[in-house]
């Protein structure tokens, strides 16, 4: 059995369902769990809030089975080996150059590392640099593909290194037979003389993703009909809780058809930025990029003031709560890229740094797939707004409870910017292109 091992938590901040944090506790006597606060990363206040909560929830559920988590600050690789150090000279775990690389040995005497796989093109320089270091340093090793259903790139069409449309992988990704979840561990041990960071508890985290999990089956059959109810907001609001890792996708697995797609999609963002990883700088497709430099436009779209009442309600709900319903979000990425021909870079990078939610898979592939650039098969379709808004918004609910200068109005009129009396919109601007 292995002396020591340093489980690397990135984005799989629970206890359930982890397989690196399970393997390590199977295959090692004493387990180090380690979260590295990377100034890399950076993190607007919502989305810094929403970590916070997690890592609290993660250190009382640690602390719950005997241990505790251990943070630090910096470049994980660096603090991994530093670690690594400190545990081979204050605890006698031994286990030099002679002990296996990356990937191989184990044995008493040995330091493990167990990390879950991500796809990003900084995740997997971060894990060539880990491999790298810890095949140096005499470090055995391990990434789990924890963070989807379906690991990206076991699914490959015939012919082709990667599937580029969403119904054929759909197709595939039904039949794959899929295990289910597994329990967090009953006790994960601390070696000798290491000593957890403190920190507060909270009510974030794996307990909250479960919370609303078991909140919202209560009205997931009703998901396929009222999905895009932008003022009923009936989506599952698991988004953030899924990037962090404090829910396990295969979680869901038992929910409705309609909501399990949206699940295989995610997946299928994945497997796509596994194999295209410059899809954040990018088209994915070839195509010739015609981009018009308008910066008072792209300002006036991020402040939610362009003057077309559902774009502005998406963009306000993003500024005001780092989301935005779904159906709007398509809404004000059709408005950027097709209405007023401003990059889909642009906009991507502003729900990067606005979204709790901020998923470099989803993120970038949704925009891609709006600006015509991506795995859409229809590159012309665009959203409009007026209509959207009377179909999916058909009281105007949703524009009234984000946009506070139009709330006095009654009924769907608030759609349509045209109509709006100037009188009673106190100063909300007028359309700053004819739809």
């Amino acid at each position: 059995m292995m002396d020591t091992a340093i489980v690397l938590f990135t984005r799989d901040l629970r206890l359930a369902d982890n397989p690196a944090l399970t393997a390590a506790v199977s295959a090692a006597r004493h387990v180090v769990p380690l979260f590295v606060h990377d100034p890399a990363i950076a993190a607007g206040p919502v989305r810094g809030a929403f970590l916070a909560g997690c890592l609290a929830d993660l250190r009382a559920g640690l602390r719950a089975r005997g241990a505790g988590l251990v943070e630090r600050r910096g470049d994980p690789v660096t603090e991994v080996l530093r670690l690594a150090g400190e545990l081979r000279a204050g605890h006698g775990t031994g286990g030099g150059s002679g002990a296996g690389g990356a990937g191989r040995g184990s044995g008493a005497g040995t330091i493990g590392v167990s990390c879950a796989a991500d796809v990003s093109a900084f995740a997997q320089a971060r894990q060539r640099r880990l491999a790298a270091a810890c095949a140096a340093a005499g470090l055995h090793l391990r990434l789990f593909d924890q963070l989807t259903v379906v690991p990206p790139g076991e699914l490959v069409p015939a012919g082709g290194d990667s599937y580029k449309i969403f119904t054929p992988y759909w197709r595939r990704w039904q039949a794959v037979v899929r295990p289910g979840t597994t329990q967090a561990p009953d006790r994960v041990t601390l070696p000798p003389g290491v000593r957890p960071t403190d920190g507060p508890e909270g009510s974030g985290g794996e307990r909250a993703a479960h919370a609303r999990l078991a909140a919202w089956r209560d009205s997931w059959e009703s998901y396929a009909d009222g999905h895009d109810d932008l003022a009923g907001d009936r989506t599952s609001r698991l988004s953030a809780h899924l990037h962090f890792g404090t829910l396990s996708p295969r979680a869901l697995l038992d929910g409705p058809e309609a909501f399990v797609r949206q699940v295989c999609w995610r997946d299928f963002y994945h497997q796509v930025l596994h194999a295209f990883p410059r899809l954040t700088a990018r088209p994915f497709k070839n195509v010739v990029e015609d981009w018009v430099d308008d910066p008072e436009s792209y300002a006036a779209w991020c402040a939610g003031m362009t003057g077309v009442p559902l774009v502005d309600a998406g963009m306000r709900q993003l500024a005001a709560e780092g989301f935005m319903h779904n159906r709007a979000r398509m809404v004000v990425a059709s408005f950027l890229t097709k209405h007023l021909r401003i990059d889909w870079r642009l906009g991507a990078a502003h729900f990067m740094a606005h979204l709790a939610d901020a998923d470099v898979a989803n993120n970038y592939g949704n925009w891609q797939w709006t600006a015509g650039t991506g795995n859409d098969t229809r590159p012309y379709r665009r959203f409009n707004p007026v209509r959207q808004g009377y179909q999916h918004d058909p009281r105007g609910d949703y524009v009234r409870r984000h946009v506070p200068e139009l709330a006095d109005l009654a009924g769907p009129v608030v759609h349509e910017p045209w109509k709006l009396p100037r009188s009673r919109t106190k100063g909300y601007p007028r359309p700053i292109i004819e739809l």
